[in-house]
């Protein structure tokens, strides 16, 4: 099942993608969904980043060969680091490119793990129970900051830097989807998400052993090997294997 999150001109709804329709429902997707009985054609309505979570959870150097072209050996344990949810944009949205701030702004393609309930300390044989689907996400982060702080905060917190989208698919199975990054047309990254060094249920495991998982909260689960620049005017897409293809083009923030 695809959930989307999507706006007309009488406002914003959450619904259920259905080849070329999408019947909304009421409230929220978590828990038991009802429809409203409304429904509308996807080419009259706008994608909106599917979810707004409280908080995305990024996991760095979780590829192999994206740890060696960073410079080091992979991680014996998860890398954590969060960006605020005003990162977060939908398909379509244009990211912001911070001219004055940074000379080099780059795209991370990731599977985006989106939680389904409120959670803490979940064992990873438990992990599935606590996941509402999965999405596309990209990363993007100013590489050139990234190297100078030595955290990661500012690199990956600018507005706009966590595309999203195009929807949550409820059925992917994870553990082996390709997952491939063009920008302009051209494929810049290309792997599958068996190559990740700790798995989905050992990531939420992880992270929620430090912290109180909530609805619509976003695991970004790494980005493989290939990573790189992007230009004003830019257009980048990432898409997953039985989930979708997410795009956006980059503009000038100034």
């Amino acid at each position: 099942m695809r959930i989307a999150r999507f706006s007309t001109d009488d406002g914003m709804s959450f619904g259920v993608i259905e080849e070329d329709s999408v019947a909304a429902i009421a409230a929220h997707p978590f828990g038991d969904l009802r429809f409203t009985g409304e429904r509308f054609a996807l080419a009259d309505v706008r994608l909106l980043a599917p979810i707004l979570p409280s908080k995305v959870i990024g996991i760095g150097k979780n590829y192999a060969e994206h740890a060696r072209e960073m410079g080091g050996e992979p991680p014996e344990e998860p890398v954590v680091f969060s960006k605020p949810s005003t990162t977060v944009i939908g398909p379509g949205e244009t990211v912001a490119y911070p001219e004055k701030l940074s000379q080099r702004v780059d795209y991370e393609g990731e599977l985006a793990v989106v939680i389904g309930r409120m959670c803490r300390e979940v064992p990873a044989a438990r992990a599935a129970e606590v996941i509402l689907g999965y999405t596309c996400g990209n990363d993007v982060t100013a590489r050139d900051l990234q190297q100078r702080d030595g955290q990661w905060t500012r690199a990956k917190g600018f507005d706009t830097f966590c595309p999203l989208g195009p929807w949550i698919e409820t059925s992917a199975d994870p553990a082996d989807l390709a997952i491939t990054t063009m920008v302009n047309g051209e494929v810049r990254q290309d792997a599958r998400t068996s190559l990740l060094i700790h798995d989905i249920p050992t990531l939420i495991e992880y992270v929620s052993q430090v912290m109180t998982l909530l609805p619509g909260d976003v695991i970004l689960t790494g980005t493989p090997a290939g990573v790189g620049p992007l230009e004003i005017d830019d257009e980048v897409s990432v898409t997953i294997e039985s989930i979708g293809t997410l795009t956006n083009r980059v503009v000038s923030r100034e």
